[in-house]
This record gives structure tokens, sequence and C-alpha cells, in this order.
């Protein structure tokens, strides 16, 4: 089994085969297991760099370990990547990763001491040139190389490839349909000295490190809910509207994860009549509302509509669903309370068909908390463009359907921090007990000037 310990700073390139054995299907899988492997990764410019080689007969710097310092802007340039589709010069990529994608001018960090130096190689075939020599040099040069391996592979050239022990660096599949076996054990088996440094926990306010784990807190006014994770403030009443992208590039199968996320998200909601009311809308090539909000006061009635929504299957006009979702959804009419915090929460996987720049000016202008997930082919500068400031906190992406689980884990609607409502609460409180004290003491100064 791989094992992978990155507990240093780390320059990792992976080395891809998309030589012509490999079919376009196959390749978008490994991009799929690339991503998945980034996904789990501290990725930064002080913590791990992350490049990409591509190669077949001749070889491509995809992405650079200067390129991409965020793993969003990383993950949408591995989406991007097209395969080469000729002959399998693996030793010419080997050779390319030692010169030019580990040297200083692509980033990698040569002069720091305590730096770790990995690279990855997926192939699928025998190679046409010599391996055994050049990833020898590449070893000497302080690389650590893992090999994987899919269907019919040279076994031999795999062992050639890694780096000693065998066991740990060298990992076999049968097909690319199971290379997401893989996934997991390097998920698995990668292992981070500081869990809350590197963003890989669940806790949505504060997270505080253990000794191999963490546990989790909350800012002062909230409270830390049963679960560890989540944190509840004394009130929660706001609107949450979900604007749901529904065109026909999603796919049906990835339709239904995109129900599951958004009842992820209903879970860390308090959902109820006087605290979080749900409203949700699909937009295609034109807008339907799923329904209102206010409609459901129960979280069973409400995750149980979302599993019934049917998917619409034409264009992407997010301008005008965000249009729609000023002029209706937050709206009297259509059960949205005056002066309860309103939160949209768009979810795209393309380019809007129409202009959604003015739209997204007037929500934000309207004091909607405004957060964007983008999927897949989403265009980040649109995403941005919807998100509420800090963007960083209302702006999410990854490249694949099967991981947007792990956003509903980051996405959390918080809408109570301009102030802190125990405060408020506890305000109220002690007015009524001056009111109350007021009232005994004019009933006491009316009796003693009845008796008198």
């Amino acid at each position: 089994t791989v094992k992978i310990t990155l507990t240093r700073p780390t320059d990792l390139i992976f080395i891809v085969d998309s030589s012509r054995s490999v079919r376009p299907s196959e390749f978008e899988q490994v991009k799929i297991f690339l991503s998945k492997v980034i996904e789990t990764l501290d990725v930064g410019p002080n913590a791990t760099r992350v490049g990409v080689v591509n190669y077949a007969s001749s070889v491509k710097n995809e992405v650079s370990l200067k390129t991409y310092r965020n793993k969003a802007t990383l993950l949408r340039a591995v989406a991007k990547i097209e395969p080469l589709s000729t002959g399998t010069m693996t030793g010419l990529s080997i050779q390319f990763a030692m010169n030019v994608a580990f040297s200083e001018a692509e980033g990698a960090r040569v002069r720091s001491q305590g730096v770790s130096k990995v690279a990855i190689i997926v192939t699928d075939g025998r190679p046409q040139d010599n391996v055994k020599e050049v990833s020898a040099r590449a070893r000497d040069a302080g690389i650590e190389l893992f090999a994987i391996g899919v269907g019919r592979v040279d076994m031999n050239t795999l062992k050639q490839i890694a780096s000693e022990p065998l066991e740990e660096h060298v990992d076999y599949v049968e097909s690319y349909g199971f290379i997401e076996k893989l996934t997991k054990k390097f998920q698995e088996a990668l292992c981070v000295s500081d869990l809350c440094a590197t963003g890989d926990h669940d806790c949505e306010q504060i997270c505080v490190s253990t000794p191999g784990s963490y546990k989790c807190a909350c800012n002062d006014g909230f409270t830390l809910q049963e679960d560890g994770k989540t944190c509840s403030a004394c009130t929660s009443s706001t609107d949450v509207v979900f604007l749901i992208d529904g065109s026909k590039s999603v796919r049906p199968e990835n339709f239904e994860l995109v129900k599951k996320f958004i009842n992820q998200i209903v879970d860390k909601l308090d959902v109820d009549r006087n605290k979080a009311q749900v409203g949700l809308v699909q937009y295609s090539s034109s807008v339907r509302q799923e329904f209102p909000l206010g409609r459901f006061s129960s979280k069973k009635d409400l995750k149980d509509a979302v599993k019934k929504m049917s998917y619409m299957e034409k264009g992407t006009m997010t301008g005008q669903a965000l249009q729609y979702l000023i002029s209706n959804s937050f709206n009297p009419s259509h059960g949205a309370r005056p002066g309860v915090p309103k939160v949209g929460i768009v979810f795209t996987d393309g380019r809007s068909q129409d202009y959604i720049g003015d739209a997204a000016k007037k929500a934000k202008e309207h004091g909607f908390k405004m957060y964007a997930v983008g999927v897949g082919n989403a265009v980040e500068d649109e995403l941005k463009e919807i998100a509420s400031d800090p963007v960083a906190d209302h702006y999410f992406y990854t490249a694949d359907f099967k991981t947007i689980n792990q956003i509903a884990k980051k996405l959390h609607v918080k809408v109570c921090e301009e102030e802190n409502p125990c405060e408020c609460e506890s305000i109220v409180k002690f007015q009524k007990k001056v009111d109350d004290a007021i009232q005994q003491l004019m009933k006491k100064y009316i009796l003693f000037h009845c008796h008198t």
C-alpha cells in the first residue's frame, strides 16, 4: 500500500501518463483522483506546493509549483488538463521533472532546508524509453518517487521507478475505474502533524490542536452543539434560499449529489417557524421556485421536499435566477420575514449564459449574505462576483461533484456576526427585571399612600 507522509513543507509533482492507451474518460478519472488527493493537502506557498507534469511522446508542464497558491485555483487548473494521446516516454517525463519541474525557476524550494520533494507517477503502459537510470538519478537528487500502475502496466517498470521500501512506494489497480480505491488509501495514509493548521477538520468556528487530533470550540456568545463541531447562537432566525443550477451539463446522477449537498447544509440549520426558514429555487433556461420560505417548518418535511425536486436539464441563466431571488424569494409575499437576515446560496457548474453583474451587485446592496459554490466548469470570476465579502469565506470550488460533500462540511451559514444575539437577549431580560421592579415599587408606593 502506498503511504505518503507530509509532516513538513513539501514540493509535490504529479507525473501523469496520457498516452493513446489512456482513453479520454479514463484520463478524467485520473484527474478526479488527483483532485481528491489535492483536497486533503495543506496547499500554500509555505506548506505544500503542487505541480502537474503531463506526458506521452512529449512532456508538458501543466502546473508549476509556483503558479497556484491556493486549493481552489489549483483544482480548476487540474480540471482543464487535456490528454496528449501519443506514445509513452516515462523516462523522459522523470528527467523533465528532475531538471525543470523541481527547479527553482518553476517554484521549487531548492535552497530551503526541511522541504520534501515528492513525485507521484501514474502510468498504464510499458515505457518506450529507459526508466531505471533516470529514476536512480532522481532518487539520488532527493526526490521520493511513488509509482502507481494501472491495467496492463509492466510491474518491473514500477519497481525500477519507485523509492525504497517498494511495498510503500508501489501500487496497482486493475483499471482506471478502480483508481478511486487509491484515493482512500492516499487520504487515510496522509499523515499531518497539525490538523487545525491544515484546515483538515470539521470545526465551525475554532479548532484547538491536540496531539495527533483536535477538538472544537466556539466564539464568545456561541455554544458548542452536541455534535462537538457546530456552534449555535442564542437566536438563529434567518431566511435561507438555495439557488440551484439545473442545466443539462450537471447530468442526472450529479443532480442527486446536489440534492444531498443541500440537505447536508439543511442538517446544520435550526429549522423552525421562528428560527431558520428555507426556500429552494432551481434554474436552467428559466427559473422555477420549488418551494418558498416558510412552507416547511420541520427539517424532515424540508429534506423530503428537496429529495423530490425534479431536474430541469436545459441552459444556465444565473443572472435571471439572481434577479428572481431579489424580486421574489426574499419578498414578504413569498414568506420572507422583515428584519431577519437573508442568506442566498448559489450552486452552479458552468458559465452563465446571461449577464450576472447587476443582479449580483444588487443582491449584496440589499444586504443579502451571498455564498457561491462552483463545481467542474464553473467560472471563478463569476463565483467571486456573486460571493459576499470577504470573498474567501463565501466562495467555494471543487473539480468534481463527488467532493461537494466536503464543501457542505465547510460552508456554515453565519448570520449572527454583526452583533452578539446573546447580549440582545440579556438586555431584554434585564429590561424586563427593571420593569418588574418599577411595577413592584409603584404598587408599594400606591399602597403606602392609601394607608396614610
